[in-house]
């Protein structure tokens, strides 16, 4: 892309290119918060800061800063996004990442919540083709020392068509059927149930996306 300034209308401000690789992006959502931001990015490397105002009900608009950065290769990556309130001097928020890839399987490692909330996942797919693929997540929280385990697959079912589901050792069962009406054009219907509430209600719920 060539060196200019593009508008998001009511959303950013991006001034590509300054120098090689460095970009400038300024982002308004009025009226809650506004940052500017610097961005470095390469092939496998890539570290952004900002500066902004958050919108506060006491009084008006605090000022914070954020950093974050990921670095590393087609199998292996590890990243970090910092949060500091420049009014009160302190660390908001925290999380780091680190996952791998390959062509058989995808996982990864998180830290998050201001480091309150661990969690591992992996993906396999089984068969390509039709999408088939199994997943399973464990997240722990430890402040409340909370430990839930997801386990979940996906299918085609027609080339158009993909069922996915899930459960949590919490008792939570969903699924979710989304069907290709057009060309880039989704239609998913979703439903949840609470094994362990007899007086649970199944939520469902429809959903249209254009993907481009």
């Amino acid at each position: 892309m060539n060196p200019g300034l593009y508008f998001a209308i009511g959303r950013k401000a991006r001034v590509e290119e300054v120098l090689p690789g460095l970009n400038t992006v300024f982002r308004v959502v009025v009226p809650d918060s506004s940052q500017a931001e610097l961005q470095y990015l390469r092939d496998y490397v890539g570290f952004s800061a900002g500066i902004g105002l958050k919108a506060n009900s006491a009084h008006g608009f605090d000022p914070i800063a954020n950093i974050s950065g990921v670095i590393g290769s087609t199998v292996v990556s590890l990243g970090a996004d910092l949060g500091i309130d420049i009014t009160t001097r302190t660390l908001n928020k925290f999380s780091a990442g680190l996952s791998l890839n390959s062509a058989f399987l995808i996982a990864s490692m998180t830290l998050s919540d201001s480091c309150d909330s661990v969690k591992a996942s992996v993906y396999h797919p089984l068969n390509p083709p039709t999408m088939t693929a199994i997943a399973a997540e464990l997240k722990h929280r430890i402040s409340r020392d909370a430990t839930t385990l997801t386990f979940g697959a996906q299918h085609a079912l027609l080339p158009y068509t993909l069922v996915k589901a899930r459960m949590n050792t919490d008792g939570k069962v969903s699924a979710v059927l989304r069907q290709e009406i057009w060309q880039r054009f989704y239609v998913s219907i979703a439903g949840e149930l609470d094994l362990r509430d007899n007086n649970s209600i199944p939520r469902i719920g429809l959903s249209m996306a254009i993907k481009h």
